[in-house]
């Protein structure tokens, strides 16, 4: 069970979206056809099979419009359900409900996508080495939750933010005058708490790293699976191995067949489709 994130963290998040919603004057079409004092029961139904995510955020949205309102939640975060099921029910003052329901459906939609998208990658790798893990590819303001949704869907966490550790890429590379002043200057400069990673895309670089020394971690870039298949050979285990670029869902098996430690999938967070879940009376 993945942990909750605190609601003082999330709730800024979720007030912003409200704000945006809600507007300058507020629901005008509840406040118009409902009677004031009118009270409901709804719950929110998957119209199609998924993971659950978001469920945190689509709650805290109706408790902020009323924390009158009573809401059970049926699939927690990180629980699996069929076309059909329902996931919260929520009972109270019918304005409410219907002034909180498209922010809480457009967490909950959106983060379950992430979650199912992700859970369908880490299937592919069952019996493998491999973890399927997301990459800073997020929708901006959102970082946090949608690596939350990846978590609830199997799949593991690269960085939240460039301050979390050492990534080394090609303009990186090609700025600081090759592999080895990068690494060098790693070495002479970095804490000893702090994890390096550096990408490669030719063989003859992953060489070049090993021999150097300085990584914990090689991002190799956009390779083939036979060449992906060569590099873990040649780095026999002397560092973590992440294979990143072009990994679509048919080729992942295949990819974390290679031995590698790690596939990094850009599309969890910047490509997902949003899962369809309603507010049925």
């Amino acid at each position: 069970m993945i942990p909750p994130l605190p609601d003082l963290i999330l709730e800024p998040l979720v007030r912003a979206a409200l704000f945006e919603d809600l507007g300058t004057n507020g629901d005008i079409t509840t406040r118009t056809v409902i009677p004031a004092g009118t009270r409901t029961e709804t719950v929110v139904r998957a119209r199609e099979a998924g993971v659950a995510s978001g469920m945190q955020l689509a709650a805290l949205a109706f408790r902020l419009i009323d924390p009158g309102l009573r809401l059970q939640v049926h699939v927690p975060d990180g629980s699996s359900f069929a076309a059909g099921d329902v996931l919260a029910g929520i009972k109270g003052d019918a304005a409410a409900i219907l002034s909180a329901e498209r922010v809480a459906l457009n967490f909950a939609g959106r983060l379950s996508g992430v979650a199912t998208m992700t859970a369908a990658f880490v299937a592919e790798t069952q019996g493998t080495r491999a973890r399927i893990t997301c990459t800073r590819k997020t929708t901006p303001g959102l970082r946090l939750v949608e690596k939350q949704a990846v978590l609830h869907g199997g799949g593991f966490n690269h960085r939240v933010s460039l301050s979390d550790a050492i990534l080394i890429k090609d303009n990186h590379i090609a700025a600081a005058g090759g592999i080895r002043p990068v690494l060098q200057a790693v070495k002479a400069q970095a804490s000893h708490m702090i994890r390096v990673e550096i990408e490669v895309d030719r063989l003859d670089q992953l060489a070049e790293v090993l021999d150097e020394g300085g990584a914990d971690v090689v991002l190799l870039d956009n390779m083939d699976t036979p060449t992906l298949e060569r590099a873990v050979a040649m780095a026999s285990g002397r560092v973590v191995l992440e294979a990143s670029g072009n990994m679509r869902l048919p080729r992942i098996a295949e990819v974390a067949a290679t031995g590698v430690d790690y596939i990094s999938v850009g599309a969890l967070t910047h490509s997902v489709r949003v899962l369809d879940l309603g507010l049925d009376a």
